[in-house]
């Protein structure tokens, strides 16, 4: 059953700009972390941004400047703002959220067994 659901994915050409978001059911907005992940599919989902209660913001060296993770907590809303976009960020992009603790690292660290919720993901592609 899925619980995250993204949208916003598509296709842009190199240097333009998209904005995924991601619906958050109350339950698992109150109690959990949000964050970003991307996967090509066979290789290993990688972290890329990730916000925590305070707001706090931890990105990956491949997205960092050029992607902002943002919530609107009266929506249970988790956005991530690509800017900049290059055909290496093709991918498809879940949605995901998982404890709070110390959950940039987590996020960034690609710890995938910590994650508790999952969305369906968004595919993503960046023509040249």
């Amino acid at each position: 059953q899925v619980q995250l659901v993204e949208s916003g994915g598509g296709s842009v050409q190199s240097g333009g700009s998209l904005k995924l978001s991601c619906a958050v059911p109350g339950y698992i907005y109150s109690r959990y972390c949000m964050g970003w992940f991307r996967q090509v599919q066979g290789t290993k989902r990688e972290g890329i941004a990730g916000v925590d209660k305070d707001g706090t913001t931890t990105y990956a060296s491949s997205v960092k400047g050029r992607f902002t993770i943002s919530q609107d907590s009266a929506k249970r809303t988790v956005f991530l703002q690509m800017n900049n976009l290059k055909p290496e960020d093709t991918f498809t992009y879940f949605c995901a959220a998982g404890p709070c603790g110390d959950w940039g690292n987590t996020v960034v660290d690609g710890l995938l067994d910590v994650v508790v919720y999952w969305g369906q993901g968004t595919q993503v592609t960046v023509s040249s």
